[in-house]
This record gives C-alpha cells, structure tokens and sequence, in this order.
C-alpha cells in the first residue's frame, strides 16, 4: 500500500484533537502534532494541550518535546517530520497530521525554504531599535536592501518587517532571494481534510475553552513564565493579554475578554490561511466517519 499522510487541520476550538483520536484509532495509526506552541513543554494550559487520556489513546508525537528557551523554527520542524515519518513508514501506511498550524503544515506537506540562523545580538539590537525608534525607520531600511520584500510583507507587522530585516542584513542578500516558492516532491501521498462549523457555534467554542482554561489554571502558568515572556512564543494568545494584567494594564475580566477577542481573530485567520489554494476537503468535525470513508474512497497514485 502506497503510505499515506493524512493531514487534519482546522481552525482553534473546532475539536480536531477528538476528531484526529478517532481516525486514527480507525486506522491504527500514529498522530504528528502540527500546532506550533504545543511543542513546548511550558505551555500545557494555553496551548490546550490533549489530555493525558487523550495522549494514551493514540501515540503523539511533537508535543511538549521542545522548551521556549530553545531555538525552534518551521525548518527544523519540517526536517525532524521527515525523519519522523520515514521511521513510522516502516510499521505503518498511514500517518495523521492534527493541528492548525498552517505554515508548519506547509513545511511538511510542500516545503520551506532554508533561512540562516540568526545572530542573537542582531535580533536583539533590532527589536530594541523597533522600541526605541519605532516600526517607519525599520521599514524604510528594509525598503532599501529588499524593496521586493517590502513590497510583500505586512509593513504593520513588526516581526514580519523585523524578519525580512534580519535575514538581509545577517546575510548581505536580500530576504526575498530566500524565498524561492518552489514545491519539494515527496515520497509519501498526500490527503487533506480541514474542519469548519457554524461560525457562531465556533465563536462560542472558542469563549468556552477560555474560561475552562482560566479554570484549569492559565493564569498561574503565565505567572510563573514570566521569566521568559521575551521569547517569541510567549506572544501567543492567552498569555500576552495576562502579562498585560499583570502589568497592571488590564483588568483579569479585560484581560479574559481580549483573549476571547483574539482567539477568534486567529480562528479566522486560520480559516483563511486553510481555504487558500483549495488544497483541502472541508468537513464538520461530528462526520468523522464521511472523512474515514474518503479518506479509503481516494485513488493511490500509479507508481
């Protein structure tokens, strides 16, 4: 049988984690992670990490492996699947993909193209200029050595304009020139599924898994991260807006209705991210079984 990755995905509260649980108990197979801040171990409450009865249903992997202090990119995720795949290939046809992170989907899926490391003392000499000077300076520098990247970034985006500036500087070379788009072939199929439902039922998914989150204990977990709140991952949902109440800025009932906010905002940039390109076959999550039997309903390719 030809081996098969079966990708899951979908915006956040939509129940792609008991959803993937399901197919993949079908198929006996093994389940890859593809949320970009459950591979770290500090984040369980936030990141809406799978239960530990959810984790011995299925083997899970690429969650919780990896520490906000340590460096971790779409690249390095990309390059660590692939082995990961190859060695579940061995004992298996098909593989689950659950997550909804696009680019590290992508990553797997298509391919990303290899970016330098950055200089830590360059990164930070420029996030602090971005504090000190503000986001136009930046802009402008970027304007001179990648005008196509300026051009295509989100110039109200400081880590996007931060990004594109870092790699041309570090490098001489312009950022864009890293970006070659080009698709990488790979030796497995392909299937993919996202999930959707009713937008008002999502929107109310999504407030609830907040407030069971602050009952679970989010706020104690971002107190106790402080200490790290300059690493990139920390700027995720749920914990920027609690060091804004900690910083005195918000009310805990502000901070818990701006996490709400936000959270639906990434859903819908999830969702735009997911029907781009028409890649996906959409479903309901509660039709488990119409994508169980599309999934062994599509064609293999002939070698």
């Amino acid at each position: 049988m030809e081996k098969t990755l079966v990708v899951l995905a979908g915006p956040t509260a939509v129940g792609k984690t008991a959803c993937g649980i399901e197919i993949a108990s079908h198929f006996k197979a093994e389940i890859i992670s593809a949320d970009s801040r459950q591979i770290y171990r500090e984040t369980a409450i936030g990141t809406a990490v799978p239960s530990s009865e959810e984790l011995a249903l299925v083997h899970h992997h690429f969650i919780q492996t990896t520490s906000l202090t340590e460096t971790y990119n779409a690249s390095m995720y990309e390059q660590q699947v692939l082995e990961r795949l190859n060695q579940l290939f061995e004992k298996q046809d098909l593989v689950l993909m659950v997550g909804g992170s696009g680019l590290y989907i992508d990553a797997v899926c298509q391919g990303i193209d290899d970016l330098p490391s950055i200089d830590p003392e360059l990164r930070s000499s420029l996030l602090k200029r971005f504090e000190q000077e503000g986001l136009e300076t930046l802009t402008r520098e970027l304007s001179e050595l990648d005008p196509v990247s300026y051009n295509r970034v989100d110039l109200k985006n400081h880590m996007r304009v931060l990004k594109a500036l870092e790699v041309s500087i570090q490098t001489g070379k312009p950022y864009s020139s890293f970006l070659s788009a080009t698709r990488k072939k790979r030796s497995f199929r392909i299937l993919r599924v996202a999930l959707d439902m009713d937008r008002e039922i999502l929107y109310d998914r999504i407030n609830l898994r907040v407030e069971k989150m602050m009952e679970s204990g989010l706020l104690s977990e971002v107190e106790q991260l402080q200490h790290l709140r300059g690493y990139t991952a920390m700027k995720t949902v749920g914990y920027r807006e609690l060091f804004k109440y900690l910083d005195g800025e918000l009310s805990l009932e502000e901070a818990v209705d701006l996490i709400k906010r936000n959270s639906r905002k990434f859903a819908r940039k999830q969702l735009t991210w997911f029907r781009k390109g028409n890649q996906y076959q959409w479903y309901s999550p509660e039709n488990t079984h119409q994508i169980i039997h599309w999934i062994e309903e599509q064609p293999h390719s002939e070698k």
